[in-house]
C-alpha cells in the first residue's frame, strides 16, 4: 500500500491499496474509486475500554484482552442440538502469559478465523465453568499482531471470506489518511448542515471509520443516513417536478353524466374514507398534468369502486379507461363485478343497455381469436368506456380512440415497462390510479421514498362481518378432526369454504411452488422432529373427496397451472354456490369476492407472510355472514416462526399487521433486491427506523427544487444525485 494524501473520492482503489486487494474489493463488493471504499461503514463496533491481562481478569466484569489462540477444538454437544467451539487463548500483554478457555456455541464462523496463532481482541463477559474462568460468546476482531490493539472502539465491517474485516480495516485506514476538507468537499449545502447539526463529510468519514468511542460512531452514521435520505429525496422531487410540468387532458366530467346516474342508484353510503379519497382523485383528475395516484385500502375497504368513480369522470370528459389486473382471474372477477355495479349503465349500445351508457369490455390472453377482434375494434373505436384486461393490454395490436385513465391493480406484480407501455397508449398521458391491498410494507417505501400522491381507505363499508382467526397445531389430532368439522359444518350451514395450500403438487419444483412461498422448507422442530411435507392442492382435494363425511360435498379444485378454461369453470362453480369446498392455491389472494363463503382453512400458515395471510383471509365475511380462519401449521407452540401466525390472529387490522410484517422484514425486500456495489446502494437508512429523517430529507429536497435555480444552484449536490440515479435505481425509483 502506499502514500493516500492525495486520494481523492475519484482515485481508483488500485492506486491506494494495490492491485492484488482492489481486484478482490472489488469482487466482493464492487467498489472500484477510493469514495466507494470509504461509504463502506461498519455495521457495528467492537467497544474494547481497558485492555486487561489475564492473570488480574475480575469475575463476572465485562473485560476486553489480546491474546493468541493456542487450541481450538469442537464437539458435538451431548443434550441438545449443534455443536460447541473450545477455544484456548495466551495473553499477548505484558509478560505473564495467562491462559483462558472460550466458548461458541454453533460457532461455525469462529472455527474458521481461530485458528492456532491467530491473534485477537476479545470482549465478554468473565464467568466461571468447572472452576475455571471463561468468555463464553464473547465478541472478537482479528488482529495482524498485538500492537495493534489500541483501547478504543474496533470497526467491524460487512466482510467476506476473501475479504475480511480486519483487511478492510487496513485498508480504509490508508484512505482515510487523505481525507480532508479540500480533497473530500462537502455536496450538502452548509445551511442544511447547520439546520440538523450536521459535521462536515471529511469530519464524518474519520468519526464514523476510526471513532474514539461507540457513540462518537455511531453519531456519524447519521450524517450518512441523511444524505442517503436526501439524494434519494432530490431524484424524487426532481421526478415529481418533471412530471408536473407534462402535458395532459383535464377531465372535470359532467353535471348529468353516468357518474352521477351510478351515484344516484347506489343501495348504499360510502364510507368517509371512500368520500374522501374520491374527492382527491377527481380533483387531481380535474387537473392538466397527469395524477399520479396510489390508492391504498384494507382488504375489502371498497377500492374498486372509488376507481369505479374515477373512470365514470373520465367517460364523461370524453375519455376512456383501461384497468390492469396481474391474473386472468381477478381480471374477470373485476369485469362480472363493475358489470354488476353499473348494471344497464355499462351495457351502452347493446339491446338491454342504457342508451347513454358505456361499454364495459374484457381482454385477456385465453379469448377467442374472433372475440377478441370484437374487442380490439370497440376499443380502437372509442365504442368501450371501460375495457378490464391482463398483460393483453399491453399488446401491439390494442389502440385506444382516448385513452384518459389507466388503472393498475395490484400495482407491484407489474414492472415498470409494462405500465410505461399501457400509458403510451394514450394521444398525452393519461392520468394513472394504482391500487394495493397491501400498503405497508410495499407502501411503506413508496410512501417514504415515492412518486406518489397517497390516498387512504381505513374503514370497512358497512355489511362486512367481523372475522375470527384461530391457530390449529397440526400435531394435536384433536385440532387436525376440528378442522375438517368446522368446514362440514360451514357447508351443513349453506355456506362455502376455501381450503389453501402452498404447493400445487407433491414435486417441489420451481413451477409447483406458489409465489411468495419459494423459502419455506420442510423444516425440522426443536426436538429433531421431521415437518411434513408441505400440503398440496392435488393431494389435498383427492384427501377430502376420500372422506366419508364429505362424501355429499361438492369439491373444486383452482390452481395457476390449470388451463385457463379450467380456471373459469372452477371459479364459476364456486360462484355460483355449485362447489362448496374450494381447495386452491394463492390465486385466490386478490379480488375474489363470493359472500357466501364463510370459512377458509389455510394449511402450513407458516409458508405465508403476515400480508399474504391478512389478504387471504379477507376472501371471507364479504357477505355480511361472520367468518373463521383457521392458521393451521405443524410447528409447535413456541417456534419462532410462529410470532407471525399468532400477529396475524391477534388483529384484522391491515395497517398494524403491515406495520409488524415490515419492522420483521430485511430491508433489501422493503428497498428492492439491489446488490450493486458503489455509492449507490442504501448502506445505512432503514425504512422503519429513519422515517423521521426520510421525512425531513423530504422537505429540504422539495425546497431544493422549487428554489430559485433547482439544483443548477448546488452542482456538488446535483453531480451526487445524478451518480446515484443509474439505470438500477432509476428502476427502484420508478416504482411509484
Amino acid at each position: 500500500m502506499t502514500d493516500s494524501t492525495s486520494f481523492g473520492p475519484a482515485t481508483p482503489l488500485r492506486n491506494a491499496v494495490g492491485e492484488k486487494s482492489a481486484e478482490s474489493v472489488r469482487k466482493a463488493f464492487g467498489y472500484e474509486s477510493c469514495g466507494d471504499l470509504l461509504h463502506h461503514f461498519p455495521r457495528r463496533y467492537l467497544d474494547v475500554g481497558e485492555l486487561t491481562r489475564i492473570v488480574e481478569l475480575p469475575l463476572g466484569e465485562p473485560v476486553t484482552i489480546v491474546a493468541r489462540v493456542v487450541s481450538s477444538e469442537q464437539r458435538r454437544m451431548q443434550r441438545r442440538k449443534g455443536m460447541i467451539l473450545q477455544v484456548t487463548v495466551e495473553d499477548e500483554l505484558g509478560q505473564a502469559h495467562g491462559r483462558l478457555t472460550m466458548t461458541f456455541f454453533n460457532g461455525y464462523k469462529a472455527a474458521k478465523d481461530l485458528a492456532p496463532g491467530t491473534v485477537a481482541m476479545f470482549s465478554g463477559k468473565v464467568g466461571v465453568y468447572r472452576q475455571t474462568l471463561q468468555l463464553a460468546q464473547p465478541e472478537y476482531a482479528l488482529l495482524e499482531a498485538a500492537e495493534e490493539a489500541e483501547p478504543r472502539p474496533i470497526p467491524i465491517y460487512p466482510a467476506t471470506a476473501a475479504v475480511p474485516s480486519q483487511a478492510l480495516r487496513a485498508m480504509m485506514a490508508v484512505v482515510l489518511a487523505g481525507v480532508n476538507a479540500d480533497a473530500y468537499p462537502d455536496p450538502v449545502p452548509g445551511f442544511l448542515r447547520a439546520k440538523h447539526q450536521l459535521p462536515e463529510l471529511a469530519r464524518a468519514l474519520h468519526a464514523v471509520h476510526a471513532p474514539e468511542t461507540v457513540a462518537q460512531g455511531e453519531a456519524a452514521k447519521n450524517r450518512f443516513r441523511y444524505d442517503e435520505a436526501l439524494v434519494l429525496q432530490l431524484a424524487l422531487a426532481e421526478r415529481r417536478a418533471h412530471r408536473f410540468r407534462q402535458p395532459a387532458t383535464a377531465r372535470v366530467g359532467g353535471i348529468d353524466g353516468i357518474l352521477n346516474r351510478f351515484e344516484d342508484s347506489l343501495p348504499f353510503t360510502l364510507t368517509a374514507g371512500q368520500v374522501t379519497a374520491g374527492l382527491e382523485i377527481s380533483a387531481d383528475l380535474a387537473r392538466d398534468r397527469p395524477m399520479n395516484r396510489l390508492l391504498q385500502g384494507e382488504v375489502g375497504s371498497g377500492k374498486t369502486i372509488v376507481a369505479l368513480r374515477a373512470m365514470l369522470q373520465v367517460i364523461d370528459s370524453g375519455g376512456q379507461t383501461a384497468l390492469m389486473a396481474p391474473t386472468e382471474v381477478l381480471a374477470q372477477q373485476h369485469f362480472a363485478s363493475i358489470s354488476r355495479m353499473l348494471g344497464p349503465l355499462g351495457r351502452g349500445g347493446q339491446l338491454d343497455g342504457d342508451p347513454d351508457g358505456t361499454r364495459v369490455d374484457l381482454l385477456t390472453g385465453s379469448m377467442p381469436a374472433a372475440r377478441r377482434k370484437e374487442v380490439l375494434l370497440r376499443v380502437a373505436s372509442g365504442e368501450t368506456g371501460i375495457v378490464i384486461g391482463t398483460h393483453a393490454l399491453l399488446s401491439d395490436n390494442v389502440f385506444f380512440a382516448e385513452l384518459g385513465l389507466v388503472v393498475v391493480d395490484e400495482q407491484h406484480r407489474f414492472g415498470v415497462e409494462q405500465r410505461d407501455i399501457l400509458r403510451a397508449k394514450g394521444k398525452l398521458q393519461p392520468h394513472m390510479l394504482v391500487m394495493t391491498a397491501t400498503p405497508i410494507p410495499r407502501t411503506v417505501a413508496i410512501t417514504a421514498f415515492g412518486d406518489l400522491e397517497i390516498s387512504s381507505l381505513a374503514e370497512l363499508p358497512s355489511g362486512r362481518a367481523p372475522i375470527s382467526t384461530y391457530l390449529a397445531n397440526l400435531q394435536d389430532d384433536r385440532y387436525r378432526d376440528r378442522m375438517f368439522s368446522l368446514m362440514r359444518e360451514e357447508v351443513a350451514k349453506g355456506h362455502q369454504v376455501y381450503l389453501v395450500c402452498p404447493r400445487i403438487t407433491e414435486q417441489a419444483s420451481e413451477e409447483d411452488m406458489v409465489p411468495g412461498t419459494e423459502d419455506a422448507k420442510d423444516a425440522t422442530g426443536p426436538s429433531d422432529m421431521p415437518m411434513p411435507p408441505k400440503a398440496t392442492v392435488e393431494e389435498m382435494f383427492e384427501r377430502l373427496s376420500a372422506m366419508a363425511q364429505f362424501a355429499d360435498v361438492q369439491i373444486g379444485m383452482l390452481h395457476g397451472r390449470m388451463a385457463t378454461e379450467e380456471k373459469a369453470e372452477a371459479m364459476s362453480g364456486f360462484e355460483s354456490g355449485e362447489t362448496d369446498i374450494l381447495v386452491s392455491t394463492t390465486v385466490i389472494e386478490v379480488g375474489v369476492d363470493v359472500h357466501n363463503a364463510t370459512a377458509m382453512v389455510i394449511l402450513d400458515a407458516d409458508s405465508f407472510g403476515v400480508s399474504q395471510l391478512h389478504q387471504l383471509r379477507g376472501r371471507v365475511g364479504r357477505g355480511g355472514l361472520p367468518g373463521t380462519c383457521l392458521l393451521a401449521t405443524w410447528l409447535p407452540p413456541g417456534h419462532p416462526s410462529r410470532r407471525r401466525l399468532e400477529a396475524v390472529a391477534a388483529t384484522t387490522d391491515g395497517f398494524e399487521l403491515a406495520e409488524a410484517d415490515l419492522a420483521e422484514r430485511r430491508e433489501g425486500d422493503v428497498l428492492g433486491s439491489r446488490q450493486s456495489g458503489g455509492q449507490n446502494t442504501l448502506k445505512v437508512l432503514r425504512v422503519v427506523r429513519d422515517r423521521t429523517v426520510i421525512e425531513a430529507a423530504r422537505v429540504d429536497a422539495e425546497q431544493i427544487v422549487a428554489s430559485s435555480g433547482g439544483m443548477a444552484a448546488h452542482p456538488d449536490l446535483r453531480e451526487l444525485v445524478h451518480g446515484w440515479v443509474d439505470e438500477d435505481m432509476q428502476a427502484f425509483l420508478e416504482r411509484g
